[in-house]
């Protein structure tokens, strides 16, 4: 059964919120429209989209609190716009739950493309609850092990030490792809084009794409537990990208 394409368009400018639905309206959204945090939280509920744009800069409840408030009850990919043009702007809209983000002026073609990558990656459903133990029986060739960590990319589940943990897309698809690597380094810029939906290993990656990569990479050992300096799971490798430690 294929995915309603509903899309939540949260800005307070009007001009930008109309610009903004037309272009998703023409990829072929049902697209709903709010200019504050609290109206877009109703959207949400309401119509559980499978993308929200939203403004850093809205009114009362800013973008980065909307958005940690969207991830509690939706796996919508979220998308930030911001006019900041600083570095940490964008890297704390990634913290708060954001799948991209995007600065202004915005060109509605790059648009586009962000969703369109977004959209080739699985959807963790929030709908549905589990929490595995060890995994065993008919599904467990499907889960990725190493050192009492387990994945498993088909139901989107992590379990590290017989705890479930609770990670966004980017950085499950993070996990995933060391934990397939075998113990080779992936590097920042592998990873980049991975969550961008890319596979032309030449595509350009900027400074900002590898600062993002950082950022889940950060948060992804704050969930495990693991430690940058004494790495279990997520070993650093200086100046190039991640591996697996030796067992």
């Amino acid at each position: 059964m294929d995915v309603a394409r509903v899309a939540v368009v949260v800005e307070d400018d009007e001009d930008i919120r109309a610009l903004l639905a037309a272009v998703l309206e023409q990829a072929g959204f049902d697209v709903h429209t709010a200019a504050t945090g609290a109206d877009a939280l109703d959207l949400v509920r309401a119509h559980d989209p499978i993308v929200t744009t939203l403004d850093v800069g809205l009114p009362g409840m800013d973008g980065y609190e909307t958005a940690r408030r969207i991830r509690e009850i939706s796996s919508a990919y979220i998308v930030m716009l911001t006019a900041r043009t600083e570095e940490i702007d964008a890297l704390q809209g990634l913290d708060a739950g954001a799948d991209d983000y995007i600065t202004k002026p915005f060109r509605p073609r790059e648009l586009r493309a962000r969703i369109d990558a977004m959209l080739r990656r699985p959807r963790m459903r929030s709908d549905v609850a589990v929490r595995p133990g060890p995994a065993s029986g008919s599904d467990g060739e499907s889960w990725l092990e190493h050192d009492g960590l387990r994945a498993n990319p088909a139901m989107r589940l992590v379990v590290a030490d017989g705890r479930t943990i609770e990670l966004t897309r980017s950085e499950f698809d993070i996990l995933v792809e060391l934990l397939t690597s075998d113990r080779r380094v992936v590097s920042k810029s592998q990873l980049a084009l991975l969550l961008r939906g890319e596979s032309d290993p030449g595509a350009y990656v900027n400074d900002n794409d590898t600062r993002a990569i950082e950022v889940h990479v950060a948060n992804l050992r704050r969930k495990l537990g693991d430690s940058p300096s004494s790495p279990r799971w997520v070993e650093t490798v200086r100046g190039v990208g991640y591996r697996l430690p030796a067992g």
